[in-house]
């Protein structure tokens, strides 16, 4: 167990208390427990932002693929409703009369509101459970006194295994590493966190294949939801003489 040091210098700067406490605190049975308590069933409404940006390729011959778009979410016990603005529809509409004049023209709308899943945007209103499910599927590895935005926090910090690869595929993988990272106030409330995994490996003898992802969050609550308030993902992978880059950037605010 770790020891709490330098207790009067502590105690005269008013963190004695906090750091003594959740240096013996169990920073996992408090992260579970803030996410029991919230699980999101008073009405909400916000809208999510989407940019997205991908590249296909390497040099001059490299394709790149762009967008933005804006959506309204309403939830609340009845469940998710996804709410598409008149513009946001006529713009969409726009690109695609565009591409049936011309199939090589770009849809940076559409291709955007392509990250716009169900399941993603529930994330984004309701973050508790897509949150437990990961450390659920993780090792728990430990936890240390940290800071997040020049405040205090706990770091709690998970490793994941080779189950997050397919088992189909999981015979050509060589290399694999990940972990993910939470950063929680003193009543375990997450405060960020970031996922994270590097693998590697060779198929049939002569292809070699390489994938790294990562994931960086922020959240924030409003009555008994955590929000994901921006979510940045990047990914790249490169393999049978093919190079693609992601990146996405979501962003969440509440409406009144």
């Amino acid at each position: 167990m770790q020891r709490c040091i330098g207790v009067q210098g502590l105690a005269a700067a008013g963190l004695f208390s906090l750091f003594c406490g959740t240096a013996q605190a169990d920073g996992l049975a408090d992260l579970n427990a803030a996410l029991a308590r919230l699980q999101g069933q008073m009405p909400i409404k916000a809208q999510v932002e989407s940019k997205s940006w991908r590249r296909e390729g390497e040099g001059k011959a490299a394709e790149d693929d762009s967008g933005q778009a804006t959506v309204t979410v309403e939830g609340g016990p009845a469940g998710l409703q996804v709410l598409y603005g008149k513009d946001l529809l006529a713009k969409v509409e726009a690109e695609q009369r565009a591409r049936v004049k011309d199939p090589k023209v770009k849809t940076p709308i559409g291709f955007a509101l392509g990250e716009m899943k169900a399941t993603e945007l529930h994330s984004m209103v309701s973050a508790s459970d897509s949150l437990s499910r990961e450390i659920e599927e993780a090792v728990f590895s430990g936890e240390k006194i940290d800071s997040y935005k020049g405040k205090p926090a706990r770091l709690l910090s998970f490793t994941l295994s080779l189950d997050k690869v397919p088992e189909k595929d999981r015979k050509y993988v060589k290399k694999f590493e990940g972990g993910i990272e939470v950063w929680i106030a003193a009543d375990g409330t997450p405060l960020a966190s970031h996922f994270h995994f590097d693998v590697s490996g060779r198929a049939f003898v002569v292809i070699s294949f390489t994938q790294k992802t990562a994931e960086t969050r922020q959240y924030g609550v409003s009555g008994d939801h955590l929000l994901l308030l921006r979510k940045e993902s990047k990914n790249a992978t490169s393999g049978a003489g093919e190079k693609v880059e992601s990146k996405i950037i979501k962003t969440l605010q509440l409406q009144s």
